[in-house]
């Protein structure tokens, strides 16, 4: 079953008075810059971009913000807005197509051998040395900038900054656990059986059978949502587990295959979408916001969307975030990919978009990005910035303009526009306790020449082998023969060896 969202009609931002007036007092406050001489300003900056949204539709090219940040930036800027949902096949179409624009967004840059290849040959700008001279770039975490360097340790691309740790995990319909007088689940036993009593037990009393127990889907790169129950049992995050030194692929895992057996009893007994495997991203958070699941994997601040939709109809809703599962929690590089510059831009070009983005990075440009003008797109209580409805008029949030213009904050996924501050404050408690628990891909910044050119089949044909034991399309017998099979792949062990070369040159 594929939940079917409701049509949205596109929104038209309408600049209203109080925007025009708070725009107009905005503007004459930050002229932008001007010429060395100080009499003329500097002709706008033209920057074409490439990004995704995640709101209902992307904002338009008059929308009041952008057009703000022009202002602010002096520049003029082109923005193509992908979806999510399709943005892994347009970003490799983009990139090996050679048109690229000024400003491209990798939303898994270590995933894409394309984006990897492409930057060690010298199709993007080498950025490490020159991010130290913007300050607010140069406060993002030293770890971020660590875990988006390549093996040769450079950086190609801006951080879309986001928290390593506790952003991501498990969230649980705690008002369902109450009902059904079940406690919060810590392993995948205890998970197996909350799940189970999701889909059996009526959770939402409509007294139909329309409930399930995780929503999970799967994507181009991996298990997708599935993976925090992989890494339950493998305790490691991505492709490769540090055992005894050396990185080994968890296709070799006994753990992996437990989990992908768990996964197949899910679907067996229809705990999960039967369809999981052609689920997009936002399909699942609308099942989510209309309560058609009890569990899900995204970041803090999302459930808190779902809660806040659910509570239209259920006051006491709470999709509330777990601390961890078999005591590991994923984590994050400390970024949602990063922005790429291509060479074919002129290094003057180069220094404008470097201050383009580092007045994103800002207290300010972030703010503005995200919330919009105090008293029209937000108002001030308890120290939270509250959304306005012309908030939503003009497509104001992180889910727009916010994935490019973001600055860092450790609590950043705790918080949601119209969240509580008691609920706040709890969320981050659990970012805390989720940071003792957390496990790091061990992977990151490691690079083969082997992985690039031989992965991307590898890939496809792993990522096949689980979704296929999942659906019970494949035997166990089966899935251990492919596995031998690729330990004694001459090409797969080619990248083995590469890619522990580099890690032990990386870590010294």
């Amino acid at each position: 079953m594929i939940f079917k969202k409701k049509s949205v009609m596109k929104t038209i931002p309408v600049m209203s008075a109080a925007v025009l007036l708070v725009t107009t007092v905005a503007c004459s406050s930050n002229p932008g810059p001007t010429s060395s001489t100080g009499d003329k300003k500097e002709a706008p900056t033209s920057i074409s971009i490439m990004s995704t949204f995640f709101s209902q539709e992307p904002p338009g090219e008059d929308n009041v913000i952008i057009k703000e940040i022009e202002k602010r930036t002096n520049t003029k800027l082109k923005i193509t807005w992908v979806s999510p949902n399709n943005y892994a096949d347009k970003l490799n179409v983009t990139l090996a197509s050679g048109d690229l624009p000024d400003l491209i967004l990798a939303d898994y840059p270590q995933r894409y051998p394309l984006v990897k290849s492409m930057s060690q040959q010298g199709a993007f700008w080498d950025l490490t040395a020159m991010y130290k001279n913007y300050p607010n770039l140069a406060k993002f975490p030293e770890l971020t900038w660590k875990n988006l360097a390549f093996g040769d340790g450079k950086n190609y691309g801006i951080p879309r900054v986001r928290p390593v740790y506790g952003q991501t995990g498990l969230n649980v319909r705690k008002d369902w656990l109450d009902k059904l007088g079940l406690k919060e689940p810590t392993t995948t036993d205890e998970l197996y059986e909350v799940m189970k009593a999701f889909a059996t037990k009526d959770p939402d009393g409509n007294g139909k059978d329309d409930t399930y127990g995780f929503l999970g889907y799967t994507d181009p790169t991996g298990v997708g949502k599935f993976n925090v129950i992989e890494t339950a049992f493998t305790k490691t995050i991505g492709d490769w587990k540090l055992e005894d030194g050396k990185l080994t692929p968890i296709i070799f895992l006994p753990s992996q295959k437990e989990a992908l057996v768990y996964l197949n009893k899910l679907y067996v007994e229809k705990l999960i979408p039967e369809d999981f495997s052609i689920l997009k991203q936002t399909q699942t958070l609308d099942m989510m916001k209309a309560g058609k699941g009890g569990l899900d994997a995204v970041p803090m601040d999302q459930a808190w969307e779902s809660t806040a939709e659910l509570r239209k109809q259920k006051p006491d809703a709470y999709v509330k975030p777990l601390t961890s599962l078999n005591g590991t929690t994923v984590t994050d590089p400390g970024s949602f990919g990063m922005f790429l510059i291509p060479k074919k831009v002129p290094e003057a070009k180069v220094k404008k978009i470097m201050e383009f983005m580092d007045y994103g990075a800002s207290d300010e440009g972030s703010d503005l990005a995200n919330y919009g003008f105090k008293d029209v797109h937000f108002t001030e209580q308890d120290g939270f910035k509250i959304p306005t409805e012309q908030a939503k008029k003009d497509n104001v949030s992180q889910q727009a303009m916010g994935q490019i213009f973001l600055k860092y904050d450790k609590y950043q996924k705790a918080y949601k526009a119209g969240i509580p501050k008691d609920y706040y404050d709890q969320h981050t408690k659990i970012i805390d306790e989720r940071t003792k628990s957390a496990v790091l891909d061990p992977s990151i910044g490691v690079d083969s020449d082997a992985w690039v050119k031989y992965w991307p089949e590898y890939q496809k044909k792993i990522i096949d082998m689980k979704v296929k034991m999942i659906v019970g399309k494949e035997t166990t017998a089966n899935y251990d023969k492919f596995v031998e099979q690729l330990k004694t792949d001459a090409n797969f062990n080619k990248i083995i060896q590469e890619m522990n070369e580099s890690y032990k040159k990386k870590n010294g």
